[in-house]
């Protein structure tokens, strides 16, 4: 036998579903409703039983099975007990009928289907004739807010003042939908949703009754995905185990439900939190192609972010046992590592990104793209980081304060800064843009008194008016190779002292922007807000020189003399010009080969 008094594996019978199976015969058998249970013992113990309840909760937590164990406690009657009781350990006169929903004096009736006055009006009629054989006439009304307006108002009257031996049980999922006049008649009991581990030790009970064999993580799954539900929980399992032939695990439940692996979710996670954004594509498009739906990727991820949160506050979150080992470890290492207004921005997208993948007809493109936004935005500041930067530089002191490093900064000039919680992050060119390292920075030292600041060295004041102004700052302090990306990479559109706007080269390095913005700011003693502009811009410098070079070369052919040596070689080509040495060196240093110099090669030699 099974704790629901079934016998297990009866081959006489029809199959029946777990979820009929093993529902609960008696107040005992109600998971996760324990303040229920408690008043409704303390009232039956006393006899301050009511005339009506109002249950409430989502589908599947129990409410039509707690109506019927309701029916059965106030008609229990034994060859020893005659009185209404909340113990029901032995099975009584009118149990097995009034639990499967044959008694005659336990009316049960769906209001979705009998919502008029008439029906209601049906039931006036009855309640004052009495019971046929048990002690109260009950009527268990389901779906109750579905019943009209005039059915609740031919029904006041009634449940205000019913006759001794009727009562009342309403079970309803929309309880806001349920007229003040309704609920102020009923004694109302609010069902909660079930726990996730509570669930799982259910199921891991009925797995050994049906002599199943069920991985922990398979369990643990089904328990997430029945959402606090018994009912559905029940189910998933009934169609987890047929689907695997009886041996249920995780692999089997995850490609039953479409869901991604929960290591991998994680991992996912920590690309974006990273701001990798090739890593979170290729991730998410492997677990797309291993079945996993994309908006139930990224509900899983909310669902993790919501628990790296948790974890934040609440450390021992991490005992639950519905989570997986990776869940606790890397959930718990990560609520160390980021901020909360990083994990609270990252919420609000994902919330928003959820909503555009199911109603998009490229539910794959649509998740790809809102995975972009969170990466892409894992490292920039918040409103309030980037104001407080912004004060930094209009007062002169080169940025915020951060006491006790938990201030929020705006990256600095090099493309970093500080995020909310401490963390910092700098720029790296993986990932197709700027990412956050999650580096944990120290804590400033408690000072005894403060510390007057030693007053900064003036600076001279260097004039940058144009990109060659920049090239020779990188040829002055012997930054060479900084200097030819630049000359490649680089494209004016506006200059002003401290504000420079560029247009980059597709190529240019991922690093190029906060490179240029620090080694400005070193070289030249003030802060500059270096951006990128969609303007085409003027060319480079190294396509200047192509240029200066290319004329120089057509002005050398058109020399009467060039021209005379030209003809004078047939097949000879001018290969370069010699210009002034200055210029000569930059050029080969730049183009890694020895000055030009004019030359009249013949082609054949």
């Amino acid at each position: 036998m099974n704790d629901a008094g079934q016998t297990v594996g009866s081959k006489a019978g029809a199959y029946r579903v777990l979820a009929r199976k093993y529902r609960p015969r008696d107040f005992s058998g109600l998971i996760g409703q324990e303040p229920m249970v408690r008043t409704l013992t303390n009232a039956f113990s006393t006899g301050r039983i009511a005339q009506a309840w109002m249950l409430t909760g989502v589908r599947g937590v129990g409410k039509t099975t707690t109506a019927r164990i309701l029916a059965r406690a106030l008609n229990y009657k034994t060859a020893t007990v005659n009185q209404p009781s909340i113990d029901l350990s032995e099975t009584g006169e009118h149990c097995e009928a009034i639990l499967e929903g044959r008694h005659v004096d336990v009316i049960e009736m769906d209001a979705a289907s009998h919502t008029g006055i008439d029906d209601i009006r049906e039931i006036i009629d009855q309640v004052r004739y009495a019971p046929v054989s048990a002690r109260y006439k009950v009527y268990i009304i389901d779906e109750v807010h579905m019943l009209s307006t005039q059915a609740f108002n031919g029904l006041l009257k009634t449940l205000e003042e019913p006759p001794p031996h009727v009562k009342f049980i309403f079970a309803t999922t929309e309880i806001r939908k349920v007229p003040i006049t309704i609920l102020s008649r009923c004694q109302r009991f609010d069902l909660r949703r079930i726990d996730a581990a509570l669930i799982k030790e259910h199921l891991a009970r009925i797995a050994v009754s049906e002599e199943v064999q069920a991985d922990d993580d398979a369990l643990s799954m089904v328990a997430r995905a029945a959402e606090g539900s018994m009912r559905d929980a029940q189910s998933i399992f009934d169609q987890a185990i047929a689907h695997s032939g009886g041996n249920v695990t995780a692999e089997t439940v995850r490609d039953m439900l479409g869901l991604a692996d929960r290591a991998r979710v994680i991992d996912l996670f920590q690309h974006l939190m990273q701001g990798d954004v090739a890593a979170a594509l290729a991730e998410f498009r492997a677990q797309y192609d291993v079945g996993a739906d994309p908006a139930t990727v990224l509900t899983d991820l909310a669902e993790f972010n919501h628990l790296v949160t948790r974890l934040r506050f609440v450390p021992e979150a991490a005992h639950d046992n519905a989570l997986s080992h990776e869940e606790r470890r890397r959930g718990a290492e990560l609520a160390e590592r980021l901020s909360i207004r990083v994990l609270s921005r990252t919420w609000q997208m994902l919330l928003k990104g959820i909503q555009e993948v199911q109603n998009s007809n490229r539910p794959v493109a649509a998740g790809e793209m809102v995975l972009i936004r969170i990466a892409h935005a894992a490292n920039l500041p918040t409103l309030d980081e980037a104001l407080r930067s912004l004060e930094g530089m209009a007062s002169g002191n080169g940025g915020p304060s951060h006491p006790g490093g938990n201030g929020g900064g705006a990256p600095r000039g090099n493309g970093g800064g500080v995020n909310a919680m401490g963390s910092a992050y700098v720029p790296s060119g993986g990932g197709g843009g700027q990412t956050m390292r999650l580096v944990q920075s120290e804590p400033a030292p408690m000072q005894a008194a403060p510390v007057r600041a030693p007053e900064p060295e003036p600076v001279a004041d260097v004039q940058v008016k144009t990109l060659a102004d920049i090239a020779g700052l990188a040829e002055t302090h012997r930054d060479i190779a900084f200097k030819i990306i630049f000359k490649r990479n680089v494209r004016l559109v506006s200059i002003e002292p401290g504000r420079l706007t560029v247009n980059l080269v597709p190529d240019a390095p991922k690093t190029l922007l906060g490179d240029l913005t620090n080694r400005l700011q070193k070289w030249t003693g003030r802060r500059w807000i270096v951006s990128v502009s969609n303007e085409k811009g003027g060319p480079t410098l190294w396509e200047e020189e192509n240029n200066r070079r290319e004329m120089a070369i057509a002005d050398a052919r058109s020399d009467p003399t060039v021209a005379a040596i030209l003809k004078a070689f047939p097949g000879a080509k001018i290969v370069d010009v010699r210009i002034p040495d200055a210029v000569a060196q930059e050029m080969a240093a730049d183009e890694d080969m020895p000055a030009p110099e004019l030359d009249a090669d013949d082609e054949d030699e």
